[in-house]
């Protein structure tokens, strides 16, 4: 027996030969327009080899440089630059044969052989259309490489020669403008720097120092002399220089003396005269007269040498009576204070002085560094000005010793490719057998993209996954009618055992039930139209009748019309216009005896109804039910297909266990995985499992064909069957 796959396959092949034999006839046709096409004519493939390059004496570094630079960027842009292509292009339609310059791009191969940025062979060739347009082309390619690395040579080592002159007038102005600068800062901090090279600025320290402690001795000296004139005068030197001053007076004398003699005459005359007197008043004026005279001068003297006046004319009295001893000791101590005020000032001025020798000496190895720094400078840009004038001198020596970077090794050589023609008996093989390969892969393809169960294997094995038993696998059945109708009318009829089979099973699932009994009213049902489960509710039907089982097959499928004909029975035109009624019984009786089979009854359908789905809910339908269940053994409701309505799940409290029909070839297996999950969670609804019709099919039928895959027989003398309907 073949496997499933490639009974899947087969069926696949089948029901998508046209496509499949489309896609063979498609590929069949193109590989015999490829073998007769004609064979393609000669190629001529020209190919020459380019090396590295180099002068022959290379005296110059700029020129080494240049040439090496050129070598490092060769590489197949450069070989085949827009500005090369062109110049060929244009040398060609000269010589009189047009090519632009994509063509000539797209014909010519470049292959490098060599280190990263150091090509070492270059490889070239060219596709032309004779031999001798392809070695011409090749020729001027080489040529125009060959020119166009000896031009960017020497563009390079003009643009050298212009980076370097545009580069020496700035470095010339930094030069010179160290040059200044050193020679600036050598005007200023030279001398102090020479000194400090010669030693003179530590002579001139150190002679300070020792000036200075000279005059600390002699101010020693000053001070002790000082400090005994003034124990001796009792005066300070200002004291001292203003008595001595006052009393070196010649007019204070003479005042002093007029107003003692005054003095005198008031002492004399004050026991005999009143002060009221005249002569007492003139004589208080004269001596009034007198000091004011006195005091007058001493500002003079006092104030013409520079001192602070006195403030009373008691004190220039006093202080301008030293006598000449006294006068001598005070002009000294004057002298003295002098003297020591000048060595005080000089004190100074040589600490001053000290200090700012000191000062520079100590900033001198900061000067020297400034110094070194503005030298290294000048060292520098010397330097750097010296380097791009030899490099200047180098480049323009360079101009006679640049070549170019490449040079022909292998002149190009042209070699004629013919193609060996392919045989036609080949060329139609291998496209029939690709033909083939494509036609069964477009087949599966096709088959991968359809979701219908093609097999039953492919059935079982959802129902498998899901625990739904399989109750029965119906062969393709065998009609006994002329019209096809696969009805097991005649008691020997081989497939009845099937049935026979299939009504054991449902005893069976019923007593494993949680009901534990077998079922008496079974609701027949399938996913869609076609699968039969019509043909698979009449035909148990009859094979119960044929047990001796009283039977009733209803017709609850009440948007079609009845299928009872098959059984020679037939329903008047007043059950579908009162379906209510008919179901009551109020015109006849809705169950009506199988005349070719004995113990079967047909309930048929009043359909098509406009609104099925309320017929159903009627009390009417459920005494019907009721009533039927207490007369027959078996009940078998044969209800509409679940994909396209939920009328069956109405009848589902009058039955007693569910049946699903399906069928390769028109079971689609995701309607049938969902229908399996919604019925398995009804509880109140049993699924006692499924039938498989068509199971043993080679070839299905298609939707228009009846039954479960009937196949007709000789015909014989059976009743008269006008229309079907699944």
């Amino acid at each position: 027996m073949a496997s499933a796959f490639v009974k899947r396959y087969l069926l696949a092949l089948d029901r998508y030969k046209w496509p499949s034999l489309g896609t063979f006839l498609g590929i069949v046709g193109i590989s015999a327009v490829v073998a007769l096409q004609p064979p393609p004519p000669p190629q001529y493939r020209a190919e020459g080899v380019l090396v590295q390059n180099a002068p022959l004496l290379a005296l110059t570094t700029t020129g080494t440089e240049v040439q090496q630079r050129g070598q490092g960027i060769i590489s197949e842009n450069f070989l085949l630059a827009d500005v090369l292509l062109q110049q060929v292009s244009l040398e060609l339609e000269r010589r009189g044969m047009s090519m632009n310059p994509e063509t000539l791009r797209n014909r010519t191969t470049v292959q490098l052989e060599g280190e990263e940025n150091l090509v070492q062979r270059v490889t070239v060739s060219f596709r032309g259309d004779n031999e001798e347009q392809s070695g011409m082309v090749l020729g001027l390619m080489f040529e125009a490489m060959v020119e166009l690395s000896r031009v960017t040579n020497r563009a390079r080592l003009r643009a050298i020669g212009t980076a370097l002159d545009e580069r020496l007038p700035a470095v010339e102005a930094d030069l010179r403008a160290a040059e200044q600068a050193l020679e600036a800062y050598d005007r200023t901090e030279g001398p102090a720097i020479q000194a400090a090279l010669d030693g003179s600025l530590l002579g001139s320290i150190s002679g300070g120092q020792q000036q200075q402690r000279q005059n600390q001795i002699a101010l020693a000296g000053l001070d002790s002399q000082i400090q005994s004139l003034q124990q001796q005068l009792g005066l300070s030197p200002g004291q001292a220089f203003t008595a001595s001053a006052l009393s070196a007076d010649p007019i204070i004398a003479q005042l002093r003396s007029q107003i003692l003699e005054t003095e005198t005459q008031i002492r004399l005359l004050a026991p005999s005269l009143r002060p009221s007197h005249p002569t007492m008043q003139s004589l208080q004026q004269n001596l009034a007269a007198y000091n004011t005279l006195l005091a007058e001068r001493a500002q003079e003297v006092i104030g013409g040498q520079g001192l602070a006046a006195l403030p009373s004319v008691s004190e220039v009295r006093q202080n301008s009576t030293l006598d000449p001893a006294r006068a001598a000791l005070a002009n000294q101590l004057v002298s003295l204070s002098a003297e020591r005020a000048a060595l005080a000032s000089q004190q100074q001025v040589l600490s001053q002085a000290d200090g700012q020798l000191r000062q520079q000496y100590s900033s001198l190895p900061n000067k020297q560094l400034e110094r070194n720094r503005l030298a290294q400078r000048v060292a520098l840009n010397q330097a750097l000005y010296d380097q791009i004038q030899a490099k200047r001198i180098d480049a323009a020596a360079a101009e006679a010793e640049t070549v170019s970077s490449l040079t022909i090794a292998e002149p190009p050589t042209v070699i004629v490719q013919a193609d060996e023609p392919t045989s036609p008996i080949s060329v139609m093989a291998v496209g029939g057998l690709l033909g083939l390969v494509a036609a069964g892969a477009v087949a599966f393809l096709l088959d991968l993209l359809d979701s219908t169960a093609r097999t039953a294997e492919d059935i079982q094995g959802i129902l498998t996954d899901q625990d739904v038993p399989v109750l029965a696998l119906v062969p393709t059945l065998v009609t006994a009618s002329a019209q096809g109708w696969p009805m097991l009318y005649q008691p020997q009829a081989p497939d009845l055992e099937i049935y026979e089979r299939l009504r054991s099973s449902l005893r069976r699932a019923g007593t494993l039930s949680e009901a534990g009994v077998a079922p008496r009213v079974l609701l027949i049902v399938s996913s869609r139209g076609g699968e039969g489960k019509t043909t698979s509710a009449f035909n148990l039907g009859i094979a119960a009748a044929r047990a001796g089982r009283r039977t009733l097959v209803v017709e609850a499928d009440l948007r079609q019309a009845s299928c009872s004909h098959w059984l020679g029975v037939s329903l008047g035109r007043e059950a579908s216009a009162e379906p209510l009624h008919h179901y009551a019984g109020r015109q006849q009786d809705p169950i009506h005896l199988a005349p070719w089979v004995e113990n079967l009854y047909l309930a048929p359908s009043p359909g098509p109804q406009p609104h099925p789905a309320a017929i159903l809910e009627s009390s009417e339908i459920g005494q019907f039910l009721a009533d039927a269940r207490a007369r027959f053994d078996l009940v078998l409701i044969d209800a509409p297909p679940l994909s396209y309505s939920n009328d069956a799940l109405l009848l589902g409290a009058s039955s007693d266990g569910l049946v699903l029909v399906t069928r390769p070839g028109y079971t689609d297996k995701a309607v049938l995985e969902a229908l399996l999950e919604q019925l398995l969670e009804n509880e109140d609804l049993p699924l006692l499992g499924a039938i498989v019709n068509a199971a043993g099919a080679a070839n299905p039928v298609s939707p228009a064909d009846p039954g479960v895959g009937a196949t007709t027989l000789a015909p014989e003398a059976q009743p008269m069957v006008r229309s079907i309907d699944f």
